[in-house]
């Protein structure tokens, strides 16, 4: 079963960047934005990534949080963020539980090989910790402005 509109937050905790796990139950009074990406330090995860960077602060004007999520472990991710100087934190999804929860693992082809993987995604819960929209199989281009927008209509 994957996470639907009006869902809550899944109660898991995950190892995150900065030294501390998430308990993402414990995320009610303020707007989360979780964004599931395939892998660090690749092309398109990397402009995401620096597109939610470079309008973070018009996040948390809006009471927003965001967490980049992916199966990278946290030594990569303590990599990709430092790099890149995000300001936000990333979840690493080694076991794959909140990608399960969120039914974003799925079949990919790659060269004739298929695998599966993880289809780019991006939900936002309000202050509720309820899930009031959702993106999947999303492009990268124009993506973070539209959420940010929906962030302002809340």
């Amino acid at each position: 079963m994957t996470i639907a509109l009006g869902d809550p937050l899944p109660a898991l905790r995950l190892p995150a960047t900065g030294g501390r796990p998430i308990d993402l139950a414990q995320r009610n009074g303020r707007n989360t934005v979780l964004y599931f990406y395939p892998k660090d330090s690749t092309p398109g995860c990397t402009q995401e990534g620096q597109d939610f960077r470079d309008l973070h602060a018009e996040f948390l004007a809006h009471d927003t949080d965001i967490f980049g999520v992916s199966r990278d472990s946290l030594k990569r991710h303590d990599n990709f963020r430092s790099k890149h100087q995000f300001p936000f934190e990333l979840l690493s999804d080694e076991d794959q539980a909140l990608c399960q929860a969120f039914g974003v693992i799925k079949l990919k082809k790659l060269y004739g090989r298929e695998y599966l993987g993880v289809d780019r995604s991006t939900f936002l819960f309000d202050a509720t910790g309820r899930l009031v929209r959702q993106w999947r199989g999303v492009k990268v281009k124009g993506h973070v402005a539209e959420v940010l927008a929906a962030v302002q209509e809340i």
